[in-house]
């Protein structure tokens, strides 16, 4: 079956995956997921220069490798701190913190004897604590407007309800994506603050399209005793499934292609950085807003007075109904379902059978 074919039958709700009815499966697997994240969170995030001071030193010496410039840096320095690596020019990127106590001109003299480079293709920059904790304090204060504007925006366009479900799966994606990056040990930079913000954007914008169409699906609803709120809610999930996966995967094979091939085969590790936040945070993005965000709305919703008495309503609706269908079935009458109800049930719809059963024969009383 041709996934365009699949994308239709979620459309139609011929098929339903029910996402929302599974909620304790997924908030397990992101409490799992979060918790290995938040240990490795723990174990304390390796920040550039940019956030903590230090110097850097851009070497250009055809066939000078990452472990050679290693081994010199830590020899300069008497210490093993100093982080390498190669840049998309194939220069030698060599960081050093600015705890260690060696002077820019000291450490270009030793270094360029060393590895037998002149001093002019040592390309020193140093940068001071107090300008490093600055930009620190400018990117956390970023991140906290664009979630005050996030959800502000929200509980205007939508409600509160969705404002927060969706800052709750934003908070998720960057937990996991900060985590992450922790057990790696790979460095924090300005570019990675970027990844942070674009993935923030990514996730909100994958969310607040699958909220569009459940705000559609769940407009009157209490009109109406065949479809509870998380039924409706789970329909409008399964509409925008396959135009998730597909905006996902569109958006993760650029990025694979950046961090295995840029950073990995070629060995452009100042690629990294920003490669690694976006693999992580679009894909964390894609399963908060299908597992996490609409999940958390409906559970909200479900929660208020009036979804509590539509609830009542559609399972005596259902239960009246499933008498009804028991009665005519040992009276070999014909069963006949009611079409919306069955849209709003999750599962494949199957066709009733009683028809089937009553073709051809006399109606009245045997």
């Amino acid at each position: 079956m041709s996934l365009r074919n699949i994308g239709h039958r979620l459309y139609q709700g011929e098929v339903s995956f029910d996402f929302v009815g599974r909620r304790k499966l997924w908030y397990s697997i992101s409490a799992v997921i979060v918790l290995v994240a938040a240990i490795g969170l723990a174990m304390g995030l390796h920040l550039g220069i940019e956030f903590k001071g230090g110097s850097v030193y851009t070497v250009h010496k055809p066939g000078l490798t990452v472990s050679q410039a290693k081994d010199v840096a830590n020899k300069i320095t008497g210490s093993n701190t100093a982080l390498v690596q190669t840049t998309d020019k194939g220069d030698v990127r060599v960081q050093i913190s600015a705890e260690e106590s060696v002077s820019a001109t000291t450490f270009t003299k030793e270094f360029s004897q060393a590895v037998g480079v002149e001093e002019k293709d040592i390309n020193a920059q140093v940068i001071g604590p107090s300008w490093g904790a600055d930009i620190s304090k400018k990117a956390l204060t970023g991140l906290v407007i664009f979630m005050v504007l996030v959800t502000v925006y929200l509980a205007i366009a939508f409600e509160w309800r969705m404002a927060l479900a969706a800052l709750v799966a934003l908070i998720h994606d960057l937990l996991i994506t900060i985590g992450v990056y922790a057990l790696v040990g790979f460095e924090v930079t300005p570019g990675t603050v970027i990844g942070f913000l674009t993935i923030l954007g990514y996730s909100l914008y994958d969310t607040v399209v699958v909220f569009d169409t459940v705000k559609e699906n769940t407009r009157g609803l209490t009109k109406q005793s065949r479809r509870t709120y998380s039924e409706a809610a789970n329909h409008g999930l399964n509409q925008t499934l396959v135009r998730s996966i597909n905006t996902t995967v569109v958006a993760l094979l650029p990025v694979s292609a950046l961090l295995f091939i840029g950073g990995g085969l070629l060995g452009a590790g100042t690629l990294n950085d920003i490669s690694l936040a976006l693999f992580i945070g679009l894909a964390a993005g894609a399963y908060s807003s299908i597992c996490v965000a609409t999940p958390l709305l409906a559970q909200l919703k479900e929660q208020t007075p009036e979804m509590k008495a539509l609830v009542k309503r559609v399972m005596q609706r259902r239960a009246s109904e499933a008498r009804a269908a028991e009665e005519a079935e040992a009276r070999g009458e014909d069963v006949m379902i009611d079409e919306e109800l069955a849209a709003g049930m999750v599962g494949q719809r199957n066709q009733p059978t009683g028809r089937a059963r009553g073709k051809g024969r006399p109606s009245g009383k045997r």
